[in-house]
């Protein structure tokens, strides 16, 4: 029996809960600061939080134009972004709970309730999917699933007294300047790695995936983004340290986690470092990743055609996305465990006045199948978002941002032989890098609701210069408590 990925392509939401406290207006260093890496400030700050309960609600509705193309899923591969208009929509409600169990233990539990529809069933962008709520295994109608379920313990280690605001993953506490944080259990590997001020929320910032984390890190993640696994962190003043370890899944981009963390894994380490240009405060941080999971090598896909023709993605039995190109290799005849490594830098810097920029670079190895994220291989992203306060609107944000992302030799020999991967596959391929500008504004309706406008437009959509740029318009309604 043939296996095919559900709907079709394989997206992925990797959410980030940044659910700031509504009666404090964001300001350049606290526009979506996920997790528990929330402002520290003196320790006079405000008392220790025993519990809190927080939830969001954010609605995404997104038109697509018609563009040009030279061809659409050619043979019968099924992984093009189609020619014609379309739209798009997701919905997320988030509620979570938090209690301090014990002096440095807090415990956290966040149900969720997702539905989508996708543009061209989540296929043809490979490198800036434009809504990063999007969840491969969605459904059209909200349905519920328990996101996170994790344990945390804070051993102080000394230094200054600080005081952690507090923030939907954060109890607001008084701690030290050096400290150990062990997280374990059920989470989203983006809660506590890559973070940046000013772009990782799309429930608030940016909404392209681009934007999100850096496209050619294949983060660790289910079909909806969350994982098991645990992570330490180690804060030294201004020096952080993160280091962690997270379950696959066990076919690429599908729901069931492999939980054998000796031979299927996702680690990532990451170094940080705050700093001051004048009284602006900016951070740098170098991620590293090394990934131990069943996926394919796009060398050993093309040999295995080579070698025999009737290795050819139609007459696959294994786990395989439904191409059926008889002509073109596929991935399906070579899964087993192999090794993706990559490394990216991420910097921020505020400029005062409530503005501030943002860089990502990253590259992985370019000769296996992403597992959990997007197709890129090589990626890069920037960009500037504000506050209103220049105009008077200090709870408005503004921002325009551009992306850019590639994929390695093989893997564009690969897609030229009608190859297909999770997002990608036109059936043929003029390689060119895939680019994204995005530009949106957020109201402030309430000191709860935001109302934002938001414009896309992608050129080279699926690393193909034979399809023409997209453009995409777009709104969001996002609700917090």
């Amino acid at each position: 029996m043939k296996l095919v990925a559900v709907l079709g392509c394989t997206a992925i939401a990797l959410p980030r809960l940044a659910i700031a406290d509504p009666s404090t207006p964001p300001d350049a260093d606290s526009l979506g600061v996920a997790a528990h890496t929330a402002d520290e400030s003196a320790a006079s700050d405000g008392p220790d939080e025993a519990w809190t309960v927080h939830g969001q609600e954010t609605t995404i509705a997104q038109r697509k134009d018609a563009f040009a193309a030279a061809y659409t899923n050619l043979n019968g591969t099924g992984r093009s972004l189609v020619a014609s208009a379309e739209g798009s929509y997701t919905q997320t409600i988030t509620a979570v709970a938090a209690v301090r169990a014990w002096h440095g233990g807090e415990l956290y539990i966040a149900p969720e309730m997702a539905g989508s529809i996708a543009l061209s069933n989540l296929c043809g962008l490979g490198g800036s999917i434009q809504n990063g709520e999007l969840q491969k295994s969605g459904s059209v109608y909200p349905a519920p699933y328990l996101s996170r379920v994790f344990l945390r313990e804070t051993i102080e280690l000394g230094g200054e007294r600080t005081h952690l605001d507090a923030g939907a993953l954060q109890l607001a506490t008084t701690t030290r300047s050096r400290r150990l944080a062990i997280t374990a259990g059920n989470v989203a590997a983006l809660d506590i790695f890559d973070h940046n001020s000013y772009a990782g929320d799309v429930r608030r910032q940016f909404i392209n995936m681009a934007f999100m984390t850096h496209a050619a890190y294949d983060v660790a993640g289910d079909a909806r983004g969350y994982t098991w696994g645990a992570a330490a962190e180690l804060y030294w003043d201004n020096w952080e340290v993160r280091v962690g370890r997270f379950a696959a899944p066990a076919q690429p981009n599908q729901l069931p986690l492999d939980f054998d963390l000796i031979h299927s894994y996702a680690d990532q380490i990451e170094l940080g470092r705050k700093f001051q240009i004048g009284p602006y405060p900016g951070e740098v941080r170098l991620l590293g990743f090394r990934d131990r999971e069943n996926m394919g090598r796009f060398a050993d896909a093309i040999a295995a055609f080579e070698a025999d023709p009737n290795h050819n993605a139609a007459m696959c039995t294994g786990f395989t996305y439904g191409s059926q190109d008889a002509q073109a290799p596929d991935l399906c005849w070579v899964r087993r465990s192999n090794v993706k490594v990559g490394a990216g830098i991420n910097v921020e810097q505020s400029l005062g006045r409530g503005i501030g920029v943002f860089g990502r670079a990253a590259i992985n190895d370019g000769q296996t199948e992403f597992v959990t994220y997007l197709a890129a291989d090589r990626s890069a992203a920037g960009g500037v978002l504000a506050t209103g306060e220049l105009w008077g609107r200090g709870r408005d944000l503004a921002g325009i941002g551009f992306a850019s992302a590639w994929v390695s030799s093989i893997h564009a020999r690969y897609l030229a032989l009608g190859g297909i991967d999770g997002f990608v596959g036109d059936g043929a391929l003029r390689a060119a890098p895939e680019q994204a500008f995005e530009a949106l504004y957020s109201l402030a309706a309430t000191r709860w609701l935001s109302v934002s406008a938001d414009f896309q437009h992608i050129w080279n959509p699926g690393f193909n210069a034979d399809r023409s740029g997209v453009t995409i318009f777009g709104g969001r309604i996002h609700a917090e408590l």
